[in-house]
């Protein structure tokens, strides 16, 4: 499984750096592409961000990009986000999924393609 860490409370225009690692040992996050998600309150779960096991291919959905950067660090079993810029309207609780079979890369924004999910983290943007 997976965890989601490095969330908190955060004026406008300031930036977080989230993270994303396993807590259950034998499993190996550089096997896996990596899905960001958020849910904000009274909405949908919504793909964020994606990075494949190699960290190759990115993706962001349009309301982050220029501001959000996803990287991983395999040797580390890590795989982070960077939050710039941060708006009000990024205020969610995020999380990270794993996924197994890359060949759905161009489908990551939909959930069902992602087989472990991980406990959020609590992201406030708010002055």
């Amino acid at each position: 499984q997976l965890q989601a860490s490095g969330g908190g409370l955060v004026q406008p225009g300031g930036s977080l750096r989230l993270s994303c690692s396993c807590v259950t040992s034998g499993f190996t996050l550089g096997e896996y592409a990596i899905g960001w998600f958020r849910q904000a309150p009274g909405k949908e779960r919504e793909g964020v961000s994606y990075i494949t096991s190699s960290g190759g291919f990115t993706r962001y959905v349009d309301s982050v990009k220029g501001r959000f950067t996803i990287s991983r660090d395999n040797a580390k079993n890590m795989v982070y986000l960077q939050m710039n810029s941060l708006k009000d309207v990024d205020t969610a609780v995020y999380y990270c999924a794993a996924q197994s079979d890359e060949r759905w890369r161009n489908y990551w924004t939909v959930q069902r393609y992602y087989g472990s999910w991980g406990q959020g983290t609590l992201v406030t943007v708010s002055s």
